[in-house]
Order: structure tokens, then C-alpha cells, then sequence
């Protein structure tokens, strides 16, 4: 048997506080990248909601924030202002509890000034691909990743239709995300996330990975079933990719935190092969001509241990 590969080492450094004018708050961002190399393409990784203190802001998702990093990406996390670390602060805040519009905002402000981050971040200066930008989100933050896609909503409040995508962004991951609205959200939640109701995946154009669990059965929102989750994929146009992990409830096997105690499905080996593919999926998505997908799917999908499986248009 060959030794194990070395480590690779990752460097993390929070906060990067970046004021924003006419935010309630400052906006306070996570980077974490390799600890050498050079032309590292971006994830901006939004956090999902949740009801942990800490996860839902950019202290979350380190395990696969970190093996993002460690494969070669500068991995973004800013605390969005629907984070429970801020919602004491902002409960009666316009657009509280969800923030829908500014979460995705957020990630278009950090495109801004990715310029400030790279040289206020100790030794990042000059190693980031400002090209080469892809977003990626967990459950409420696959909404978000989604509307940079291309996805749009009606605004409840004004009845106007609302396109937040961001042409800088080249590829996207969507973790858990929410799937259609309409009659299926009929759980309990539904009536509290009215812009879910309105989803159009039908002008998310922007190439991404829909990752889902086949165990993950959201009945507060909806009672279709996990399959609701893959509504990402099969209602958007090509092209698309849709990663079902097998035996995966909604944290995906714990990718929000480490040890974290609202993961059902707790699976450090799940997390691993899922960092694996969604690295080697934006990395080949980002530079063409890279194996690195086709290299994943085949270990990782294939035979009697496939830890799931891939469908694509």
C-alpha cells in the first residue's frame, strides 16, 4: 500500500471586515486558501440558515471550506446578515429573517473589492485568478448561489421580478438547495420563505453542479420528497450536473461544521468524497481540458462503493 499524500497546508484568516454603505452592518468575510501556489480560482460559499449560534455565518462549513482550499481554491465566506450571530441585532431589520436579496448581494460586493481582500489578506497578495469565480451554497445558500446562476423570483413584497445574477461568476455548486415553489411548498415552513414560492430556474444559464441526498426529505417545506431537491437540475437549462449522494440527509454527511450536532447523517468519509468531486467539478468546469471530473466520477461513482451518482445535459 502507498503512503498517504502530505497534507496540504491552508491558510484561514477572518475577520475581513469590508463597510458597505446603507448595510445595517459591516461585512465581515472568511478567506482561506492553499499556503502556496499561484492563480487560485475563487468560491464564494454562502452559508445556509440553520439554527445553530455559529454555523450560519462564516465560522461554519469548514470541512468542506477547508477541502476546497487545500485543492487549490481561495474559498470566500461572508457572515450573510440572516446569520444567527446577527439576528439579535436585526430582527426587525427590512428583508429580516432571510435577507434573500442582500445575501446574494453580498457576493457581488465581495466581487467589487476582491482587490481589498487579496491584499489585506496576509500572504494572498497576487495568488488570486480574479477570472476564474465560482459560487457555491448550502440549503438557503443554494437559493442564493442560485439566483448569481442566473435564477429569478418574484419579490413578495414589491410583485416585482427580481434577476441578481452575476455575470463574474463562471460556474456554481448548489448544496441541498431549495428546489420549486408553487402548490408543492405545502409543510409548515412554506408560508415563511414566500420568495421560494416564485423560483424560475428556467434563466439559470451558468453551468453548475446540483448536489442532493437521497435521504434528505424537507417535509417543512414540501412533501414531494428528496427528489425536491434536484429541482435545480432538472428545471434549468444544460448545462447542468446532478451529483445524488447516496444514504445523505441535509447536511450531506456534516458539511457545516465538524461534529456538528444537527448532522443526522454523520459520514467524514461522505464529506471527503464530496469534497473531492466538487473540487474536481469546478476545476475542470473552470479550466477546460482538466481531468480532474472525469477522474473523481470514475473513483467515486462507479462500482460496488460509489458513494453515489452522476447524471448530466
Amino acid at each position: 500500500m502507498s503512503a498517504p499524500a502530505s497534507p496540504t497546508p491552508v491558510l484561514s484568516y477572518s475577520p475581513v471586515v469590508l463597510s458597505v454603505p446603507g448595510r445595517p452592518v459591516d461585512l465581515h468575510v472568511r478567506v482561506s486558501a492553499p499556503a502556496t501556489g499561484t492563480g487560485l480560482p475563487v468560491v464564494l460559499l454562502s452559508h445556509g440558515h440553520g439554527g445553530s449560534n455559529h454555523l450560519s455565518s462564516l465560522h461554519g462549513y469548514a470541512p468542506i471550506a477547508d477541502l476546497w482550499a487545500a485543492a487549490g481554491f481561495a474559498v470566500v465566506q461572508p457572515t450573510h446578515l440572516s446569520s444567527r450571530t446577527l439576528s439579535h441585532r436585526l430582527a426587525d431589520a427590512p428583508g429580516a429573517p432571510f435577507f434573500w436579496r442582500s445575501r446574494a448581494e453580498d457576493m457581488s460586493r465581495i466581487l467589487d473589492r476582491l482587490g481589498e481582500l487579496e491584499s489585506t489578506v496576509p500572504q494572498l497578495a497576487g495568488r488570486l485568478d480574479h477570472d476564474q469565480v465560482a459560487v457555491a451554497g448550502h440549503s438557503l445558500g443554494g437559493h442564493t448561489a442560485a439566483l448569481l446562476l442566473g435564477a429569478r423570483i418574484t419579490d413578495p413584497g414589491t410583485g416585482e421580478e427580481v434577476s441578481l445574477a452575476e455575470p463574474r461568476i463562471k460556474a456554481g455548486v448548489l448544496l441541498a438547495a431549495p428546489g420549486r415553489g408553487g402548490d408543492v411548498l405545502n409543510g409548515w415552513m412554506a408560508e415563511k420563505v414566500p420568495f421560494f414560492h416564485t423560483t424560475d430556474f428556467s434563466t439559470m444559464t451558468t453551468p453548475a453542479l446540483v448536489v442532493a441526498g437521497d435521504k434528505d426529505d424537507s417535509r417543512h417545506f414540501t412533501d414531494v420528497g428528496p427528489d425536491w431537491h434536484a429541482d435545480p437540475y432538472h428545471l434549468a437549462p444544460a448545462p447542468k450536473t446532478l451529483l445524488t449522494l447516496f444514504g445523505a440527509g441535509h447536511l450531506l454527511g456534516g458539511i457545516s461544521g465538524y461534529d456538528a450536532a444537527e448532522t443526522t447523517d454523520e459520514s467524514p468519509e461522505r464529506v471527503a468524497a464530496l469534497g473531492r468531486l466538487t473540487a474536481a467539478y469546478l476545476r475542470t468546469r473552470l479550466r477546460p481540458g482538466d481531468p480532474a471530473w472525469r477522474t473523481a466520477c470514475e473513483a467515486l461513482t462507479t462500482g460496488a462503493d460509489a458513494v453515489g451518482r452522476v447524471e448530466s445535459k
